[in-house]
């Protein structure tokens, strides 16, 4: 399974939970970057961001049998991070990914917003 392909395995795990401002951020093109792709979401509540996460890695492993390599946050649930070496999914609060504002960071990226229902 390619990069891109998991990034949209990774989105509709989101869509599952409802997640909002769904972002889908392509670096490839970007030197000196660890990853190929970020994919950023938004949740209401630490419960929202837990479900979130926990679809993420249902539906990656039910379509690709893969786990995270690495995963932090999901004790407080504010900011999970998961970590599938080519893709890496970023779980906020809004508040917390307001602060940390992590598009804005990597600028250069080929963004693409998904319309969330």
């Amino acid at each position: 399974m390619t990069a891109e392909e998991l990034s949209n395995v990774i989105v509709k795990g989101m869509e599952e939970k409802k997640a909002s401002d769904i972002v889908v951020m392509d670096l490839r093109e970007i030197n000196s970057t660890m990853t190929d792709f970020f994919v950023i979401c938004s949740g209401t509540s630490d419960t929202q961001i837990e479900g979130i996460s926990n679809a993420v890695e249902q539906e990656v492993f039910k379509t690709n049998n893969e786990k995270p390599w690495k995963s932090e946050g999901k004790s407080n649930r504010q900011w999970v991070l998961m970590d599938y070496v080519n893709v890496v999914v970023h779980i906020f609060l809004k508040d917390k990914r307001e602060f940390y504002q992590l598009e804005d960071l990597w600028g250069d990226a080929k963004v693409t917003k998904i319309n969330s229902h």
